[in-house]
């Protein structure tokens, strides 16, 4: 009886501790493609493109160009509109 006693207290007290609060997961997804270097080519011609030496991960989007859904933080998009010049810069 005793036995039985001691194990219904200990399941009791067991529900009053206090739980710790959950460690959040670290942002695995940060982007680091170097796009803050080659924000300043939005508005040039496309053509200076050619003259840089730009990440091996890039991505050059022209208009209408079907693209991949998937997410990769290290791989640098460039934009380009109907008049040849670059206006957008992003990782993805």
């Amino acid at each position: 009886m005793r036995a039985i006693t001691t194990l219904i207290i200990t399941v009791a007290l067991t529900g009053c501790l206090a739980a710790s609060p959950p460690v959040p997961a670290p942002d695995t997804f940060v982007p680091n493609c170097g796009q803050d270097r080659f924000r300043g080519l939005v508005g040039q011609d496309a053509a200076i493109l050619r003259e840089l030496d730009l990440p091996g991960t890039t991505r050059v989007v022209k208009p209408g160009m079907a693209l991949t859904q998937d997410y990769r933080p290290d791989r640098l998009n460039i934009s380009i509109d109907e008049d040849g010049l670059i206006n957008r810069v992003w990782c993805s």
